[in-house]
């Protein structure tokens, strides 16, 4: 079982800087695929950022270039999403998620993007951004 508590987040201003971490426990950090996901009030859940197997992170295209997806190099228990250039659209409720890696029959891995395969959430953490 793999629990995930986020923190951070909270108010900030167009074109300023938040920072959100979720702290992962339960479970090695390697063994699964981790990332955040963000719904907004009368939206669907959509993802954020997520880690490949190889430990690359790749991005929603609506943060491409703004947002940085880290693990604490000392821990190795701890996601960060660093946020920057925020705009008035990313406020949403942040989750900190967890899936298992899908493997497939000819050898490989990958993590999966959808977050109905993510089997593991955070409570989440309020992002609130104004112009």
């Amino acid at each position: 079982q793999v629990s995930l508590a986020e923190s951070g987040g909270g108010s900030g201003q167009s074109g300023g800087s938040l920072s959100i971490s979720c702290v992962v426990s339960g479970g090695d950090v390697t063994n699964v695929c981790l990332g955040w996901f963000r719904q907004a009030a009368g939206n669907e859940r959509e993802r954020v950022a997520t880690f490949e197997t190889d430990g690359s992170a790749t991005y929603a295209d609506s943060v491409q270039g703004r947002f940085t997806l880290s693990v604490d190099s000392g821990s190795k228990s701890t996601v960060n999403l660093l946020m920057t250039s925020l705009k008035q659209e990313d406020t949403a409720m942040y989750y900190c998620a967890a899936a298992w890696p899908i493997y497939y029959r000819r050898g490989g891995s990958a993590c999966p993007e959808d977050p109905s395969t993510f089997a593991f959430w955070g409570q989440g953490t309020q992002v609130t951004v104004s112009s």
